[in-house]
């Protein structure tokens, strides 16, 4: 072999090297890149975890605060309910232990003599009484309740009797024994009554 030859037998040895050296350089890049491509990625991976556990935690609180806010609202509407109905209705054991006053003062006019002069300034005094007292009661939405000649309620009225009554339809209030009061239009007392038989 000459020397030209051996000299370009090394040179592609050479060569050679170099090529296997780059291709490793390249493999090592390569694997380098992949490494810090998939650390990178992995840590993006992380953060969208992060990222969704937090929104759903935000979810959740906005859900909590919601539900807390119309617990909030429930409770006012309540509380305003209730502060109403006891503005409302506050009278009603006052207005109870009034109504035998009222229904004193009616058996004391039907009892009085209409004919007999003599009563009769005492029975216009007690007229005026019970007119005032009624009138009052009204100012506060007592509402009375005499339901003669209507349909028996059995909401607002009390059966006492029941009797059989020719061409009076069936269950019709004949009498009333005692009127019925209404507070606001809650019932504070039922109205005792007699009712037609069908």
């Amino acid at each position: 072999m000459t020397a030209e030859s051996n000299e370009s037998i090394n040179k592609e040895v050479e060569d050679q090297n170099q090529e296997e050296v780059s291709v490793e350089e390249v493999a090592t890049d390569e694997a380098v890149e992949g490494e810090v491509i998939s650390a990178e990625q992995e840590k993006i991976n992380e953060l969208e975890l992060k990222l969704a556990a937090a929104e759903a935690k935000v979810a959740d609180q906005k859900d909590s605060v919601v539900r807390a806010k119309a617990e909030v609202e429930n409770i006012r509407r309540r509380s305003a309910q209730d502060v109403e109905k006891a503005r409302k209705f506050a009278l009603e054991k006052f207005v109870n232990e009034l109504l035998p006053v009222v229904d004193n003062l009616e058996r004391a006019i039907e009892s009085f003599d209409r004919e007999d002069e003599a009563q009769k300034p005492l029975l216009e005094g007690v007229e005026l009484t019970l007119q005032s007292f009624m009138s009052g009661l009204e100012k506060f939405d007592i509402q009375e309740i005499n339901p003669k000649d209507e349909a028996f309620n059995p909401e607002l009225h009390q059966a006492m009797s029941m009797q059989e009554i020719p061409g009076v339809a069936a269950n019709t209030v004949v009498a009333v024994m005692q009127k019925g009061y209404s507070l606001n239009g809650r019932l504070v007392r039922p109205a005792m009554v007699m009712v037609a038989k069908g």
